[in-house]
């Protein structure tokens, strides 16, 4: 005869780690609740159960609606390590859409985030740069971080945090400074961004370039990447073994040559060959920012002049796949051709 027997363990579905979420509307609006719990197993489940509800924009809508993001904002300052790490991965995930990153900006979470740049706890921090880096993808978000004074502190993370992270802050700053370079300029970006240019790592080295070609948007920038010897790097980084590093290179030169000392720091490092080379890039981008940075050098009438026998290589390009490139061609021509 069978004997019923109740067993010792969890059923297969049921995560002793993450909180029970209540039926429909209102598994939110309870989870807000245990958020602000003073037991702190009670704020753990409910941070892993929030963890898996916002990848889902609709769920992040209404986290918003019922004020998870002022919970969360107050868990920033928990003294649990566990706590600040599930906060900061939350916010995260929610900053991975559009409404969340409204969100961010709408309830000043940019700043709260911000007390965590110096967390012993590198989980936190890589957590803090993820969601900036997402926050920075809107126009508005990215001038949102400008807006609340980080700039400086991000430039100077840049020489002291984790390599990982490193490439986190040089996506944030690309898309900031994009929108306004001053304060970074202020703050020494230009040596920091030099010292990136020439570590192992690709990808430092190609988020490193691209930064540069949002600092060298403004006149200042220019004159910095000049005076602070970047120009000879970049045109070394054109022969680079990784394509991507080649051509954000090409895109920091086209900017930089613009000043008179630009070119002729350019031409003065032999900067024509490299370029020309990258005129046959599988990448339309280094064939677009090689195009328009030796139309910057043949500015210069020593450019000019070299460049007056390749107008065959620019004509081919005049029938590109791209409609940019094809259009950077025909300045090209025009520029070259171009007799006082």
């Amino acid at each position: 005869m069978a004997h019923a027997r109740i067993s010792m363990y969890l059923p297969p579905d049921i995560n002793p780690t993450q909180a029970a979420i209540a039926y429909g509307c209102r598994a939110l609006p309870k989870l807000n609740e245990e958020l602000q719990s003073e037991d702190l197993l009670t704020r753990q489940k409910a941070l892993m159960a929030l963890c898996d509800l916002m990848h889902d924009p609709e769920h992040v809508y209404v986290a918003i609606d019922t004020g998870c993001l002022e919970s969360l904002k107050v868990l920033l300052k928990d003294n649990n390590d566990m706590v600040r790490i599930k906060t900061t991965e939350v916010l995260y995930i929610m900053a991975t859409h559009n409404v969340g990153r409204e969100g961010f900006l709408e309830h000043d979470v940019i700043l709260a985030l911000s007390s965590l740049l110096n967390d012993p706890q590198s989980a936190c921090r890589k957590n803090l740069h993820l969601a900036f880096k997402h926050v920075a993808l809107l126009p508005s978000g990215a001038q949102g971080i400008v807006n609340s004074g980080l700039i400086p502190s991000l430039v100077w993370k840049l020489q002291r945090e984790e390599e990982e992270i490193q490439g986190l802050l040089l996506d944030t700053l690309a898309a900031c400074l994009t929108e306004d370079a001053t304060e970074a300029l202020g703050s020494h970006v230009v040596p920091f961004l030099k010292q990136k240019l020439l570590s192992t790592n690709d990808d430092i080295r190609s988020k490193a370039a691209r930064t540069l070609i949002a600092v060298s948007i403004p006149l200042e920038g220019k004159n910095q990447v000049w005076q602070h010897d970047v120009i000879p790097i970049l045109v070394h980084l054109l022969k680079d073994r990784v394509e991507e590093v080649q051509a954000n290179a090409a895109g920091a030169l086209m900017y930089a040559t613009v000043t008179t000392q630009g070119k002729y720091a350019a031409l003065d490092t032999e900067a024509i060959h490299p370029l020309l080379s990258l005129l046959g890039s599988s990448l339309s981008k280094a064939r677009l920012n090689a195009t328009k940075a030796l139309t910057m050098l043949a500015e210069a009438p020593e450019g000019r002049k070299f460049l007056q026998s390749r107008v065959p290589v620019f004509r081919v390009l005049e029938d590109d796949t791209s409609e940019a490139v094809r259009r950077a061609a025909q300045i090209a021509v025009k520029v070259i051709e171009w007799k006082p």
